[in-house]
């Protein structure tokens, strides 16, 4: 699977997903850094099938109606490699069974 690292996790968190064998680049690696969410969205929808993050409020604030991406939201403690790192494996699982234009989120949530 292609999937867009965002900005807002440590670009480190693209290793644990590529070790599972996923196509990984960051969003700086792919040339959109700096792009709100909807103009990121719109670069990528044609080639990532899911974005990955832990921006908590994009689910509310994107639609992602007539989209062939997904976002994956991993919802640890902080933004830390260590708090990051338990839901990987959860996170992995998601992959398998996430839908184009679907919103997963794994990990805390309130």
């Amino acid at each position: 699977m292609r999937l867009l690292i965002d900005e807002c996790l440590p670009q480190r968190v693209k290793f644990l997903f590529a070790e599972a064998g996923h196509d990984c680049q960051t969003v700086r690696e792919a040339g959109l850094s700096g792009k709100e969410n909807g103009e990121l969205l719109a670069a990528a929808d044609n080639k990532f099938d899911v974005l990955l993050t832990i921006d908590n409020n994009i689910r509310h604030q994107q639609s992602l109606a007539g989209r062939k991406i997904a976002i994956l939201i991993i919802r640890p403690l902080s933004s830390d490699l260590e708090d990051i790192r338990p839901h990987v494996p959860e996170a992995l699982r998601a992959l398998r069974t996430i839908q184009p234009g679907q919103f997963v989120e794994v990990g805390i949530v309130p």
